[in-house]
């Protein structure tokens, strides 16, 4: 039985499938080109299973690790698929021709747009939209655990993320509700605005938030 499928081939989708590894969790990658959802199953190695996205997803935890459109059009196309499946959204609606704003209105995210369009039974998550994909693979930032930054609208799927991510060596934080993932994106632009700011040079998109006290 797979526990999450990734959809996505890319180095989030690498990122989120090497702790679901560490949290001996069984993965299936599906890509756009099943070829390279098979490169990255190869390299991952631990069993992984891979496909094409015309496939339904296997998992009871979907990971969305493609941009935000085209998440938009998988969960589309997906429909009924997804029924009772936890959604997880990673996406950051940046607009990547200005890098200077979102593309998404005031008062709503990229996660309730997708969930706009996801089936009644189905649970959206925000998470892991606030983690860059190498210290996703090292597990770590800076030598602490990552914090992931968790809002959801149903206790059982937001749960669900947060013991996938507590397994992983991450430390799951529970925001709020998915309306959370306003904020969640705002921050998470800034701080991909800094990463791309040569004055931070010592950034390079390695850095992680934490939360401490």
């Amino acid at each position: 039985m797979t526990n999450i499928t990734i959809i996505g081939n890319g180095n989030m989708a690498r990122g989120i499938a090497t702790r679901a590894l560490a949290a001996n969790q069984s993965v299936e990658i599906l890509g756009q080109d099943a070829g390279n959802a098979q490169a990255l199953a190869t390299e991952l190695g631990g069993g992984v299973t891979f496909g094409s996205i015309t496939q339904a997803p296997k998992g009871s935890i979907v990971v969305l690790a493609v941009p935000f459109d085209a998440a938009k059009s998988l969960v589309t196309a997906y429909g009924e698929a997804l029924a009772g499946k936890t959604i997880v959204d990673i996406t950051n609606p940046v607009n990547f021709e200005t890098f200077d704003s979102l593309v998404v209105a005031p008062g709503t995210s990229a996660a309730e747009e997708i969930a706009k369009l996801a089936p009644a039974s189905a649970h959206v998550v925000k998470a892991f939209n606030t983690t860059f994909a190498g210290p996703l693979v090292a597990g770590e930032s800076g030598g602490l655990p990552l914090d992931v930054f968790i809002a959801g609208d149903n206790a059982a799927a937001t749960g669900a993320v947060g013991s996938f991510a507590s397994a992983a060596g991450l430390r799951p934080l529970v925001v709020g509700p998915l309306k959370r993932s306003r904020e969640l994106e705002g921050f998470q632009f800034v701080l991909m605005t800094m990463q791309a700011n040569p004055e931070f040079a010592d950034f390079n998109w390695d850095t992680g938030l934490q939360v401490t006290k």
